[in-house]
């Protein structure tokens, strides 16, 4: 019997993150008789591999040295040559260039999916990254996006033609992420909740496109206005990251120290989340936002910055509010305006946490991948 075709995913680094959150969740979702996997590192994988529970998916890391480290592209040739994939996944720019490499490798096909843009290039218009994505464009087979957004910018930007091109969108683990509060004051430190807190919450990678200090200096605007809400209001905001520490002694510098819990980087977020009265993503830029899913599927109310995606997830007055990028004003006063009407943020909660089971679900995404893959390889769809 002839073994399942086999699909190399290469990636930066496979560590806490929305895109390799997918990735996993992909991988462990797909029916094993269908395609074996393997991922390729550029980088390093941190423990967070351990939540890959199918068997023999075959994690390497390449080590990549800080700036241009040549032996990297002699390294990952003699991988795939040793892997012998028939398909090779990328994601995003970090790892497009890499597909240059699969020329040398006969019959190959080629994905490359775009998961968001980093902070150097939040609009997608630098025109460097933009030649190689236009070089590059002629030699990928399909392209996979996570949003509408990027759908449009790979088609009128990059000049991708149509038919190269599929729009998926990521799903939400429903039977992990689900509304409950009964348990919310036992994972936080003592003393840190009462029962009249409203805790306003962030998940993410405290790093400068994820722009967490925007939700700080919302909160500090908001109990300098309103002086009555330190008693009540809290700032959860859990992820680890190269600013954790930075922002860390602005919250201190801030004078808000005693109403922010920096929770770092867990393995518990769906009870986090749950502890939540108000969920808030103030990014600089986003593709689709898997931790917004996760809070509409928690039932919370959404605040998000009107970027990327996530328009597409949040309709404004519906399931939650879109603010401008750095607008701390308009931030502060839309989180006081939910902390004071419980009925719209309950009413939010559950149209968000309808659309999430409507609309977002893995086994749905899952299918949607494998059917992309299948055409590729000339198998036929399965519906």
């Amino acid at each position: 019997m002839s073994l399942p075709p086999k699909i190399v995913h290469i990636i930066y680094s496979l560590g806490t993150g929305g895109l390799e959150n997918g990735l996993v969740n992909i991988i462990n979702r797909s029916p094993p008789e269908r395609y074996r996997h393997a991922i390729v590192c550029l980088t390093d994988a941190t423990d967070f591999a351990k939540r890959i529970t199918v068997p023999g998916v075959d994690v390497i890391q390449l080590h990549k040295k800080p700036g241009h480290d040549w032996g990297l592209y002699f390294r990952l040739l003699k991988v795939l040559f040793s892997l012998k994939p028939d398909i090779v996944h990328t994601r995003n720019l970090t790892s497009l260039e890499m597909q240059a490499l699969t020329l040398l490798l006969p019959g190959v096909k080629r994905v490359h999916g775009e998961h968001g843009r980093d902070v150097n290039d939040l609009d997608g218009t630098n025109k460097k990254y933009n030649y190689l994505r236009k070089i590059l464009r002629f030699f990928i087979h399909r392209y996979i996006t996570v949003s509408k957004d990027l759908e449009s910018w790979l088609k009128e930007t990059i000049n991708v033609p149509e038919p190269k091109v599929r729009q998926i969108y990521n799903g939400v683990d429903s039977e992990k992420f689900h509304p409950n509060q009964a348990l919310r004051e036992q994972v936080t430190p003592g003393g840190f909740l009462s029962g009249s807190s409203i805790v306003v919450g962030t998940v993410g990678r405290i790093a400068e496109v994820k722009n967490q200090k925007l939700l700080v200096d919302g909160v500090k605007c908001l109990v300098e206005s309103r002086p009555e809400l330190r008693e009540s209001l809290r700032l959860v905001l859990v992820g680890d990251g190269p600013l954790y520490d930075s922002l860390q002694s602005y919250i201190s510098e801030s004078g808000i120290s005693d109403l922010v819990w920096m929770a770092g980087d867990r393995d518990d977020i769906p009870q986090l989340m749950q502890l939540m009265d108000i969920f808030v993503l103030p990014s600089l830029a986003e593709g689709i936002s898997n931790t917004v899913l996760e809070a509409m599927a928690t039932g919370l109310p959404v605040i998000a910055t009107n970027v990327g995606g996530n328009p597409e997830l949040i309709s404004d007055g519906e399931n939650g509010r879109l603010i401008t990028v750095g607008d701390e004003q308009c931030l502060a006063m839309t989180i006081g305006d939910l902390i004071d009407d419980s009925e719209v943020r309950n009413q939010m909660g559950q149209n968000g946490l309808n659309r999430v089971r409507s609309t977002f679900n893995w086994p749905k995404t899952v299918n949607e991948y494998l059917n992309v893959y299948d055409e590729l390889l000339g198998f036929s769809q399965i519906i």
